[in-house]
């Protein structure tokens, strides 16, 4: 694998190995992205053989324009108001597929999921291409997602299939893009991100939420949107959510560490009340947008601690900017979550 810079040089050679069909992982104002010519069938399932990804998971492709919204999609107008309101940024819309889009990206469904990313290199590498790129997370599938140019050598870097990396530094939101499904009579909020509920109602009053954002979506449910239907997010060791206070969640651990070998990743601020463990701190929850940046990061740290066999996460209200870091932790945990106010 190449270690690509983003000098305009390593840009342009970015651009040459996706337009030959090779998968570039390129930074993005979300996570890292594993991209490739959306619109190459044989490029974007070198995606899936390098992530090892389910072919049922559709992808999001990337645009750096609007004026190439239109050519993949049938855009609305709540469609063209969200995007005025959001794009370029880490806002995800789903719609009507054009014939143009292979089959492999959008998992077999009739729609497809647009976004324009505002992360000035991955807008570059797309304008220099002259097409879409489908660029899920740059890791392997269900794992915690790279948010440090780091996670994506760590993942990838033997990677057959994967033909560079471009070192963008820290992504600033964190966590994926929001996901809003404009299929059906009210636009739905699929997946929560850096672009809140509360935004997006400014926009579109009548925007619903997803059961599927806090509950497991049903096995013999199709997912319209990535990191809906599959185990994602997740360290090795069993993960377990926590809401509650610092100190019942201290004796809910206390009670159940069994002499296993254990990390919590807590609040800023709580590393004295869990030094019995490891310790792995990941932001304020006055602050959500900390956690955001940093929890991808605290769950690959854990799961990098050798003999590591459970792994506990405070978590935040699933509120604001919040929602987004709480939905990530379910799937990470497989929806194991305990309110330790109920357990003395």
């Amino acid at each position: 694998m190449l270690i690509l810079s983003t000098s305009s040089e390593d840009l342009l050679m970015c651009s040459r190995l996706l337009k030959n069909g090779n998968t570039v992982a390129v930074p993005t104002e979300t996570v890292y992205g594993l991209a490739a010519n959306a619109l190459d069938e044989d490029a974007v399932k070198r995606i899936f053989l390098a992530k090892g990804r389910p072919a049922d998971n559709p992808l999001i492709i990337h645009i750096s324009d609007i004026s190439m919204f239109p050519e993949y999609c049938f855009p609305t107008r709540s469609a063209f108001l969200l995007a005025d309101n959001f794009w370029p940024g880490p806002l995800t819309v789903i719609l009507p597929k054009k014939t143009v889009v292979p089959s492999a990206v959008t998992a077999g469904l009739s729609s497809v999921a647009v976004r324009m990313p505002s992360h000035p290199v991955a807008k570059r590498i797309i304008s220099l291409c002259g097409f879409p790129l489908a660029a899920p997370s740059a890791n392997i599938s269900g794992k915690p997602s790279p948010t440090r140019f780091e996670h994506v050598v760590n993942d990838l870097s033997r990677n057959e299939f994967v033909a560079a990396a471009i070192d963008g530094g820290r992504c600033e939101c964190g966590v994926e893009s929001t996901v809003v499904s404009l299929i059906g009579d009210h636009p739905c909020l699929l997946r929560p991100g850096a672009v809140t509920v509360e935004m997006l109602r400014t926009v579109v009053p009548d925007l619903t939420v997803a059961d599927a954002v806090l509950q497991k979506l049903p096995q013999n449910e199709k997912a319209l949107s990535p990191g809906l239907k599959h185990k994602h997010y997740a360290p090795a060791a069993e993960t377990v959510c926590l809401t509650g206070s610092a100190e019942s969640s201290l004796r809910y651990i206390k009670a159940r560490a069994e002499g296993k070998k254990t990390a919590v990743i807590c609040f800023d601020g709580e590393e004295e009340i869990f030094s019995d463990y490891t310790v792995i701190p990941y932001g304020l929850p006055e602050k959500p947008e900390t956690l955001a940046e940093n929890v991808f990061a605290a769950l690959r740290k854990a799961d990098g601690i050798k003999d590591c066999e459970r792994i506990f996460v405070r978590c935040a209200p699933p509120e604001g900017k919040g929602l987004a870091v709480y939905n990530r932790l379910l799937r990470a945990s497989d929806f194991k979550v305990v309110n330790t106010e109920e357990y003395v």
